[in-house]
């Protein structure tokens, strides 16, 4: 199956030609990624200013994490996408992905499945700017 890191993007995850001057560095793809690794990496990348990045992180985690913790991550990867269509200008898409993320995230709060390395203040006060 195809990743988004196979083709050439710019720094907000749009693809783009081959050789384009716009071509940013992908986030390393892995079949494994820990909790505490995909948090932080993705918190180093959201102060970097790289939102799809963090979507990437989070969705790779997503991937390999626990079924009893799948759910966060996926939520986790929601806002990453969140976070993406914001500084794309596309409010509806941010709106929309946020709105999404803030539901997943409650329902595995109510779960008991959030890692203790996430810290849920950040991402809740994230989502609700966002949403």
């Amino acid at each position: 199956m195809p990743t988004s890191s196979d083709r050439p993007r710019d720094r907000l995850g749009r693809p783009v030609p081959a050789g384009d001057d716009r071509v940013f560095p992908s986030v390393r793809e892995r079949d494994f990624v820990s909790s505490d690794d995909a948090w932080f990496e993705g918190m180093d990348y959201l102060g970097r200013d790289l939102p799809f990045h963090v979507h990437e992180v989070f969705e790779q985690r997503w991937r390999c994490a626990p079924e009893s913790e799948r759910s966060t991550w996926q939520a986790l990867a929601q806002w990453g996408a969140a976070l993406t269509h914001h500084a794309r200008g596309n409010a509806i898409g941010q709106r929309r992905i946020a709105g999404r993320a803030q539901t997943l995230l409650e329902s595995a709060a109510d779960d008991g499945e959030i890692p203790s390395v996430i810290d849920m203040d950040v991402v809740r006060r994230s989502l609700a700017q966002l949403a």
